[in-house]
């Protein structure tokens, strides 16, 4: 089928603009009636979006998937849900267990050590019940038991075409001019060791010659080969750097060696942000100056006041005390002569106390 015959492109990252449930839903819309051919080639992603296309794709009823290139994880999950899937000779496909990224610097005591660990076994729970279903969608189209697909997404190895159809993951290989081999680039090798996943074995972008060589040595420490088991595939260190990744929009930095590698996206979107920083502090440095200026015209006004009312306080004091004509005569007035009647009721109470000493 050649490329101008897909209704949908789906590349990318599972989950980004151009891997897009809503933009599924939109052109499936469209095409109720007809078969619609869809170009895969992506290296995974959102679990989330991949399970939603995979209904869209189930519900449509006539959806054909192809794949090219490198396809893993989400990508193949989200092609569960079509009809017919087909896959090109040269393709590579990878099923793997589900992960969340995991990986902060930090000091615990007992308690939150405690809370840490049962953290842990809730996350952990989530991915096992994550794996399950995965494993049984893949074990409906395989028509296989659920643990053998479990198993070999334990083991998170890479898949040629023909191993692919083996499995019955697809149901066709083919061979279309136009459709060229896999090629490793840098890009995109940084994008699976991000993820945890192991680069296949397929052909090196010659530009990139010198960075593969490198990359060879620490990915050969990091993943080797495994037979299917219960064991997990390695994975190197994904570290939280929480302000920066918030600023990048990412959930997580892969370390090699001490080292992280930034994409000039992500150094622009730092770089914007840091000038975004730089302006809003010289912008309140001018506010603090303004408000110490502020600050300091208000204290000379209140060391003024000051100033004006112990003034004030010193005038009262010396003002002279209030005069006054009233005169208080506290000394007890002196007996006076008794008048006509204070004589008359006397000498009658002396006439009765005579009176009433006699026998």
């Amino acid at each position: 089928m050649a490329n101008n015959n897909y209704q949908l492109h789906l590349k990318g990252y599972v989950g980004s603009w151009d891997f897009d449930a809503d933009y599924v839903d939109y052109v499936l819309g469209k095409n109720k009636d007809k078969e619609v051919a869809v170009l895969i080639d992506s290296p995974g992603g959102q679990l989330s979006t991949a399970l939603s296309i995979s209904s869209a794709f189930k519900r449509h009823g006539n959806v054909h998937a192809h794949f090219v290139g490198m396809n893993a994880s989400a990508a193949t999950i989200a092609s569960m849900g079509a009809k017919h899937i087909t896959m090109d000779r040269s393709a590579m496909y990878l099923v793997h267990q589900c992960a969340l990224p995991f990986f902060e610097y930090g000091s615990l005591n007992a308690s939150g050590m405690q809370q840490l660990i049962e953290n842990l076994g809730k996350a952990k729970t989530d991915l096992e019940k994550m794996d399950a279903n995965v494993a049984t969608m893949y074990a409906t189209r395989c028509k296989k038991e659920p643990k053998a697909l479990l198993d070999l997404m334990k083991v998170g190895g890479w898949l040629t075409a023909q191993e692919a159809l083996d499995w019955g993951f697809v149901d066709e290989l083919t061979s279309f001019e136009d459709e060229s081999a896999p090629v490793l680039t840098a890009s995109l090798a940084a994008d699976f060791q991000a993820n945890g996943i192991p680069l296949p074995n397929v052909p090196k972008s010659k530009s990139e010659e010198t960075f593969f060589q490198k990359m060879a040595q620490a990915f050969a420490a990091v993943f080797k080969p495994t037979q299917v088991n219960n064991q997990h595939t390695p994975k190197p260190m994904n570290i939280i750097f929480k302000n920066i990744c918030k600023t990048l929009a990412c959930e997580h930095l892969a370390s090699e060696e001490g080292k992280v590698t930034l994409t000039e996206a992500q150094l622009s979107d730092l770089e914007c942000t840091m000038q975004a920083s730089h302006d809003m502090i010289a912008e309140l440095s001018i506010k603090v100056k303004s408000a110490e200026e502020e600050n300091k015209k208000l204290s000379e006004a209140k060391t003024k006041l000051e100033e004006t009312n112990k003034a004030l306080e010193a005038q009262v004091a010396n003002l002279p005390a209030a005069s006054t004509t009233a005169i208080v005569d506290d000394k007890k007035q002196a007996e006076h002569e008794p008048t006509a009647y204070e004589e008359f009721i006397n000498a009658g109470a002396t006439a009765r106390k005579l009176y009433d000493s006699l026998p």
